[in-house]
This record gives structure tokens, C-alpha cells and sequence, in this order.
């Protein structure tokens, strides 16, 4: 049974205050430099501690260059969230940011386009949108999975809930926005049960729209959900609520049990499917950065992508209410780029990858300044990992040899 929601939230993040205090008095420079010079410390901090901490026995560290990978760039946006390819190894596709499904043509080495989750009388107008206040009128595709039976590729659109479209076609079909009388805000992940059918998703938050995401870290929102799909009944069922923000999902091999992703809490979670332990959860792993999507290894084990690097500093800096009501009074765009000067600052963590316990056993990491940033999801197939960014125009690709 799925956990009592929590009662609406008040969306006020700015709450009038009885009294000023000498915080609020500051004009709105000096309160930015204040909080931004904080912020700088902490980053500093965290530096500091991340170098102390390198030569620590753990997994094995593998450190990318520029030159082992190939970069394939997308046509007009940016933003390849999620990878999928066909049963016949065709592919990859991938959903951008002005609504767009393109699916790679190898041997032509050109992107298709597919199909788009922006209304039709749109598509041309929503063509190349890199901009996040338009991601609700254009969609914005995240998470892609294919019904290998019926060839429908199911689309977890951020903003137009869990969508599909047929083989062949390039109109989607809305196939659930809702659950319990709930709409969906910010639907992220989509898994697919290729035995029965069942499409497993996750809406992250109920209270942030995906251009808001990093306030959901901040302020340790805790609306988000798992859901489930009956396409032969066309019931939604909602399996886990008050999650803070689920992410990535992946079905074990014999489909007795789902892994997720904690985004805020840098976990690994798994939900039981099937008896004795139906509807149990349990952690088997917490994650040296923020993780975005997981993925199944043809090797065994799991891929996590590490959209940033969390020291404990952050992860101490965050636990302070006070710290996180200062952060989410600032504009998006500065949220936004202090968190590129962090990544930059920390490095990148690239991926990382599990073993079926849950045990990290290998973390793939760039450069500093290295292009390839903010990774949210890494797909293994025929001697390569194809690495999906939320931002970047375009998708890379490793030879996994040179590491493996």
C-alpha cells in the first residue's frame, strides 16, 4: 500500500517576515554577494575536503580524457536526456529540449526526426527552443523505453505526463496524466515490464516543475512518486508516495523488483514487485554525487548516472534549514550557475557503476573543465557507453575497452 501523501504544500517559498531582520534590510546586490560569498566558501570547503579524501581505498577511479570519446551532435537543441535503442540495436533515440524524438541513423551518421511531444500545430515553432519557460508548451521529453512486443515507445514527458507513439508514427497519444486525482508535475522515468506489459514511472515532485528541479534538492521537497501502468486495464496505481525526488528506474532481470533513484538523498532504493517481500524498500546504496538515471550493464550490474559531484560539505551545507530558505530565495539563473562553478570547481563525476548487490565498483570521472558535464544517463551496448547530458548539444560516446 503506498505511504499516506503528505497535505498541500504551502508553494510560498518567501513567507512575509513579522520583523526585518539585518539579512532582509540589505539591498538586493549586498544580499546577493552575501549569500553568494557563502556559497563560494562552501564551494571552496568542498574542494578542499574532496582532495584530502582522493587517496581513499574504494572503488576503482577510472579518469576520461577528451580524446577517448566521440561527440555526436544534435541539430538545433540540446539536452539528450535518455538513450534507448531497438531490439536490433538500431538507434539510439533520444528526446531534446524543444520537444523532439530523433532517433540516430549510424550508417547515414545523421539524426531522424522521429516524433515530437509538442502539439502539432507547434512543431515548427517549438523546432530548436532551447529556453525552459516554453519546456510546458513544447514538452519536453525525458525518459524513453520500448515495448519490444508492440514496438510503442513510451515517452515520460516533464510536463504532458506518460505518453506513447506507435512504430511508424510521429504523433504521441497521452496515455495517463494523473493518479489518484492527482495530476502528475514532473514525470521523469519510464521502465517497461516486456513480459506483461506494465510501464513503471516516476513523477518527481508534485510541488516543482523540471526547470525547477535543483529547488527540490534545496528545499528537501519530499512530494515525488512511483507509479505503475496497466495498458489492459488502462489503470495508473500509485506505489510509493512522499519520495524525495525519484528519478531513474530499472527492472531487475526477472522482474521480481524495481531500483530507483533518490535523486536529493544520492540513493539507490529498491521496491519489491513479487512475494515474500511485496511492497518492501530498502537502500542498497548511496552515491558520491547527485545520480540521474540507471541503467542494466550486458556485463552485469548497473550504470548510474552523476548529474554533480555532493561532498559532505554540500550534504552538511544542505541539513541547515536556514542555508536552504536563503538559496531558494535567489533567482533560478543564479541557483543554476553557481551549480555549474561547483561542477566545474569539483570536477565530474561521470558515472558509476554497481554491482546486483548494490556495491559501487567503479567511478568514471572527467577532468576538470572537460565538455562532457552534468550527465544524466549512460547506456551500455556493443563495446560502447553512449552518455546523455540534460544540457549539453550533444551526446558522447566511450569505448569501453580503454577502460574496462
Amino acid at each position: 500500500m503506498p505511504r499516506p501523501r503528505s497535505q498541500q504544500v504551502n508553494n510560498s517559498l518567501s513567507p512575509p517576515m513579522k520583523k526585518p531582520n539585518k539579512l532582509t534590510t540589505l539591498s538586493l546586490p549586498m544580499k546577493t554577494k552575501f549569500l553568494l560569498t557563502i556559497a563560494m566558501a562552501v564551494a571552496i570547503a568542498s574542494v578542499s575536503l574532496s582532495t584530502i579524501q582522493r587517496d581513499k581505498v574504494g572503488p576503482t577511479v577510472v579518469e576520461l580524457r577528451e580524446d577517448d570519446l566521440e561527440y555526436i551532435s544534435l541539430e538545433g537543441a540540446v539536452g539528450p536526456e535518455s538513450i534507448v535503442f531497438d531490439p536490433n540495436g538500431d538507434g539510439p533515440y533520444t528526446g531534446i529540449s524543444d520537444g523532439r524524438i530523433l532517433k540516430w541513423q549510424g550508417e547515414a551518421h545523421q539524426w531522424m526526426e522521429y516524433a515530437s511531444t509538442s502539439p502539432p500545430e507547434l512543431f515548427d515553432s517549438c523546432r530548436g527552443s532551447k529556453d525552459p519557460t516554453r519546456e510546458h508548451i513544447c514538452g519536453r521529453p525525458l525518459g524513453l523505453k520500448l515495448n519490444e512486443k508492440t514496438s510503442d515507445l513510451y515517452i515520460a514527458d516533464a510536463y504532458h505526463g506518460l505518453l506513447a507513439v506507435q512504430s511508424g508514427g510521429n504523433i504521441t497519444r497521452k496515455v495517463t496524466t494523473e493518479a489518484n486525482g492527482v495530476p502528475f508535475h514532473f514525470t521523469n522515468s519510464v521502465e517497461i515490464d516486456q513480459e506483461t506489459g506494465v510501464v513503471y514511472f516516476t513523477d518527481s515532485s508534485s510541488r516543482f516543475h523540471r526547470r525547477e528541479f535543483l529547488s527540490i534538492v534545496i528545499s528537501g521537497d519530499r512530494t515525488g512518486r512511483l507509479m505503475k501502468y496497466n495498458p489492459k486495464t488502462n489503470d495508473t496505481k500509485i506505489l510509493l508516495d512522499e519520495l524525495p525526488f525519484p528519478n531513474g528506474l530499472v527492472l531487475s532481470k526477472d522482474a521480481s523488483f524495481l531500483l530507483f533513484i533518490e535523486t536529493s538523498t544520492c540513493k539507490v532504493v529498491k521496491y519489491w514487485l513479487k512475494a515474500p517481500k511485496t511492497g518492501t524498500v530498502e537502500v542498497i546504496a548511496e552515491l558520491p554525487g547527485f545520480p540521474d538515471n540507471i541503467k542494466r550493464s550486458p556485463r552485469g550490474g548497473y550504470w548510474v548516472a552523476i548529474h554533480s559531484k555532493r561532498t559532505k560539505v554540500i550534504k552538511q551545507a544542505l541539513s541547515f534549514p536556514w542555508i536552504r530558505k536563503q538559496l531558494l530565495r535567489l533567482p533560478l539563473n543564479v541557483i543554476q550557475s553557481g551549480s555549474l562553478i561547483l561542477s566545474y570547481l569539483n570536477g565530474q563525476i561521470i558515472a558509476v557503476r554497481l554491482t546486483e548487490e548494490g556495491e559501487i565498483v567503479k567511478i568514471l570521472q572527467g577532468r576538470r573543465g572537460m565538455k562532457l558535464r552534468h550527465v544524466s544517463e549512460v547506456e551500455e551496448l556493443n563495446g560502447s557507453l553512449w552518455v546523455g547530458s540534460v544540457v549539453l548539444p550533444f551526446l558522447g560516446v566511450y569505448r569501453y575497452q580503454i577502460f574496462a
